[in-house]
């Protein structure tokens, strides 16, 4: 990235990492010998079933590392083959299939051997109703998961615009809840608290929601997985959820939460790379990760490949209605709900930058007509979108984020560990 003559970049971005030399060694040890819990060759003893879940191709978790011992092990240990389930957590995103789907589980062992599966929001027989959380969030989660002995779930732990942080038990609710749980999660209610937030889980309302569902559950275990920038492992356990994810985050803590001294009027982000770039509706998530550094009135420019272009209907509805009424009238309309429209909530969570910060755009995938409901300034070239930025700016400190919402900056403040 060439900027303008007169500015200075600081990359902000995480300190080096120490990535595994043998993953999959490290794997195998953590299942004999996990951070809590029993060990998974004696759970699978005790099970008739299991169900296996895994994120779908937004997140890049190398699931042909961690499904085969996984799997070897729950057949080891007596479950027999046509009684696992790898379930693709979906939550409200299409399903994926063919090819993408290989690509995803990454072995065709796998593949061949259990039943590879996806999660499907709105078929309401597919879920089991366990009824509502104390504070009235509709409980239903997919049965395959509820109804299994043995209980798993596997994902990338990295910061999280909402949750605070991706993985555990983010997996399970929203990842194969039906649509009504997932709505009422997505609600004005919860996407409007300044505590459902990035890296943060003190006093955050909706992770308090996920790990009421989850208890609720019993039992359940998790493989979590932290990648370095080059998406190489740089951790990896096995244990009982809360605690081996709690585990995850406080490793990964130092690496995604970058201080700096001052906020800055120009930042420009990106949106991570493939897969979490695939959509404007995905590109959002770092747009929000960038804001804990930046002033009032700044600017920001994200860039984002966009292949698969906007999104969703639902979500292109949902910026629509922001582009017609504005901000305050799609505010007022969606505070009405307390279960949000399918998408609605990515509009939400962009309103956050665009009521206070100038938000610019380089997405290649993008036609003219996704570009005029972005709600934000889209730019041709590269070139033109630096240089209007940074003119708009009159910045001569650029902040430049390279790995987009993997790595959240903030301006000096106190971290408050995982629950």
């Amino acid at each position: 990235m060439v900027l303008p003559d007169g500015c200075r970049a600081t990359v902000i971005e995480k300190p080096p990492m120490p990535h595994l030399r043998n993953p999959s060694e490290v794997l195998e040890r953590a299942l004999e010998s996990p951070s809590s819990g029993d060990s998974l060759s004696a759970l699978a003893r005790k099970a008739k079933s299991a169900c296996i879940l895994i994120c779908d191709i937004t997140r890049p978790v190398p699931n042909g590392l961690i499904l085969p011992p996984v799997i070897r092990t729950l057949l080891n240990g007596g479950i027999p083959a046509s009684r696992i389930c790898v379930l693709v957590a979906t939550g409200l995103h299409r399903p994926n299939l063919g090819a993408e789907l290989r690509e995803l589980v990454g072995s065709d062992w796998v593949l061949k051997t259990v039943r590879v599966e996806n999660h499907d929001a709105y078929d309401l027989a597919a879920h089991r109703d366990l009824g509502q959380t104390a504070s009235g969030t509709p409980v239903k989660l997919d049965r395959r998961l509820v109804e299994a002995d043995l209980k798993i779930v596997t994902g990338l732990v990295e910061p999280h615009f909402m949750a605070g942080y991706s993985g555990g038990r983010k997996v399970i609710a929203p990842g194969v809840a039906h649509a009504s749980t997932i709505g009422t999660f997505h609600s004005t209610r919860f996407m409007e608290d300044p505590d459902v937030c990035n890296c943060n889980f003190d006093g955050n309302t909706l992770h308090a929601e996920q790990v009421e569902i989850v208890r609720g559950l019993g039992p359940v275990y998790a493989v979590n997985i932290c990648l370095d920038a080059e998406r190489r492992p740089a951790f990896l356990n096995f244990g009982e959820v809360f605690a081996s994810h709690a585990e995850a985050v406080d490793f990964m803590r130092p690496f995604a939460e970058i201080s700096v001294a001052e906020p800055y009027r120009c930042v420009v982000a990106s949106g991570a790379g493939y897969p979490l770039d695939k959509t404007y509706y995905q590109t959002v998530k770092g747009i929000v990760g960038a804001l804990g550094i930046m002033e009032a009135g700044g600017s920001l420019l994200i860039a984002s490949e966009c292949s698969e272009g906007f999104g969703s209907k639902d979500f292109r509805d949902a910026q629509s209605l922001l582009v017609r009424q504005g901000i305050k009238g799609f505010l007022a309309e969606t505070r009405q709900r307390s279960i949000a429209k399918v998408d609605e909530w990515q509009t939400v969570k962009l309103i956050e930058a665009i009521r206070n910060h100038r938000v610019h755009l380089f997405a290649a995938g993008l036609n003219d007509a996704d570009k005029s409901l972005t709600g934000v300034v889209c730019h041709s070239t590269w070139r033109e979108a630096i240089e209007a930025v940074v003119e708009e700016s009159g910045a001569t400190e650029v902040a430049v984020i390279p790995e987009g919402p993997y790595v959240i900056p903030f301006v000096e403040r106190q971290l408050v560990p995982a629950a």
